[in-house]
Order: structure tokens, then sequence, then C-alpha cells
């Protein structure tokens, strides 16, 4: 298990509530729109990154994370796993607290890393599926 139930909590509820979302897109049929939506619904502000740097649920998209020009809390990853260890060393370049790795994606070098880097890390689950578990 990557992400205790305290540190899934600590994320959504203790770190801030901008959430960048790399693999965000106008894309209604994946994963991460809706997502992102429930996240809005609990009062998170959602940052769209995406190489097509779309408008997503009127929030203006970037094409990475480091093109956002203000503050990140938590970054919550939809790419491969082959992908996911470079996007969570960009989290940590650009100051974010957490970095949450969707359900699937894993990399436990990547996850070694962002810890040692003092970012709070989830990795293989879903904040949409566990922040209204939060009570």
């Amino acid at each position: 298990m990557y992400g205790d139930p305290a540190t899934v909590r600590k994320i959504l509820t203790e770190l801030g509530d901008t959430w960048a979302i790399v693999g965000l897109s106008t894309n209604e049929r994946r994963a991460a729109h809706g997502v992102a939506d429930v996240l809005r619904r609990y009062g998170k502000r959602i940052v769209p990154v995406h190489p097509k740097a779309e408008t997503v649920h009127g929030e203006p998209g970037y094409a990475s994370l480091a093109d956002i020009p203000f503050d990140v809390d938590v970054v919550d990853v939809f790419v491969n796993s082959d992908l996911a260890g470079r996007v969570a060393d960009e989290a940590a370049a650009i100051g974010a607290k957490a970095v949450w790795f969707q359900l699937g994606v894993v990399d436990e070098a990547a996850y070694e890393r962002t810890r040692a880097a003092g970012l709070d890390m989830v990795m293989d689950r879903c904040p949409a599926i566990e922040i209204p578990r939060l009570g």
C-alpha cells in the first residue's frame, strides 16, 4: 500500500486546495475528467496540465507543471507509469507539497525519491474514491 490512511487524509484535507491534474484534457470519457469534477465539488481548484493546454471546467490549462504561474499544492498524475516518475520529479521541482499517482500508476523508485524530497505521496489510489470516505 502506497499511502496510509493518515497520508491520504492529510493530502485531501490539510495540504491545500490547488490540484494540478497532469493528463487532464477536454475528453470527458477519460477518468481524469471525472476525477477533476469530483475534486471541484469538494472545493479543490483544479489546474489542467496537458500538452494541448486546454481549458477544462473553466480553468485554463498549462502544457507543463513548470508553466503554472502560481503555487500548486498537490500534483495528481494521470499518465502511464513509464512517464510518472518524471512528473513526480517535476512536482518536487515546482515546490508542490504532495504527489498523487492514480489507480494503476505505479513507480516505486519515484515514490521513494518523492518521499525523500519531503513530499507526501499516494500511489495507485484515486482521490475521487477516497475523498467521500473522509466523512
